[in-house]
């Protein structure tokens, strides 16, 4: 072979390694959860500003998201994200788009690295910040895994979510807030609470028949997503009680028949629409708030 053939053989092998070479990480190797470990070595017990970093196995993670019934819809928010595998779950197993927040910025360099590996960068984000303080209100699901103390002290700003947020907790309760579900694994023996952020209709209202001449009152005392009890008076009928599923409604009153009856519903701007069905027909009522 001629020298000069020989050269441009060469100049040409030199060339495609340098191109290699150059290659940016996210392209080649960096990919792979086993590069991302390498480089963040992540370890169960990491420090955080208010938990330290466990893992939650895979199993139920995903039980977790099924629970909360997440589709491609919602916008699921991970408080205490670590690293970062709710989120990535949400997006790639239900199509979901996710955000995390983590105050360890070390798990959160790792939670972008598993999702440059994962495929999942146009629908997961990972910010570095302290949950108390982060803006997650667009959220229609909130996962944590957190502690029985933090859990509490993040409660009443759960609890003033839009109506029908679903919350999800991996293995610690929310104190005296029953959750509407448990969820149970039998991977490592351990259990998740599920809650639905109830719609807040606790007082005085009175509801008037659409179409006919008929009307009541009622005096409605809520905790957390159920209506407690509350008797007859002179102007309320009385409430044997109910219960909301974000905004919908449901409740048993006496006083409007010969036996109890449940009305069924959901809440509408600052209306409580409502029906009650009998032998086949159906009563509708319109509810409005008394001041």
């Amino acid at each position: 072979m001629p020298s000069w053939r020989l050269w441009l053989h060469a100049s040409r092998t030199l060339g495609c390694l340098l191109l290699f070479l150059l290659l940016p990480l996210s392209a080649t190797e960096a990919e792979t959860h086993a590069e991302c470990e390498r480089r963040y070595a992540p370890r169960s017990g990491e420090p955080g500003k208010d938990v330290m970093w466990v893992a939650t196995l895979d199993e139920v993670v995903t039980s977790m998201l099924r629970a909360a019934r997440v589709t491609e819809k919602d916008t699921v928010v991970d408080l205490g994200s670590g690293d970062g595998k709710i989120p990535i779950a949400a997006a790639k197993q239900f199509g979901a788009t996710a955000l995390g927040i983590e105050y360890n910025p070390q798990l959160v360099q790792l939670a972008r690295c598993y999702a440059r590996a994962e495929r999942v960068e146009d629908k997961v984000r990972f910010e570095q910040g302290d949950i108390f303080e982060a803006d997650f209100n667009h959220a229609t699901v909130v996962t944590l895994y957190l502690g029985p103390t933090v859990n509490l002290k993040l409660r009443p700003r759960l609890l003033s979510m839009r109506p029908g947020t679903r919350i999800v907790s991996n293995a610690f309760d929310m104190a005296d807030w029953p959750p509407d579900q448990v969820i149970e694994s039998e991977i490592g023996n351990t259990r998740a609470f599920l809650w639905i952020v109830p719609a807040r209709i606790e007082g005085e209202w009175r509801f008037v028949e659409a179409g006919g001449k008929a009307s009541f009152a009622v005096k409605l005392q809520q905790r957390f997503q159920h209506l407690q009890p509350s008797p007859a008076t002179e102007s309320h009928v009385a409430v044997q009680g109910g219960r909301l599923v974000g905004k919908q409604v449901e409740m048993v009153v006496e006083g409007l028949d010969e036996q109890p009856v449940k009305l069924t519903g959901e809440l509408n701007g600052d209306r409580l629409l409502v029906a009650l069905t009998r032998d086949g027909a159906i009563r509708r009522f319109v509810g409005a708030p008394q001041l």
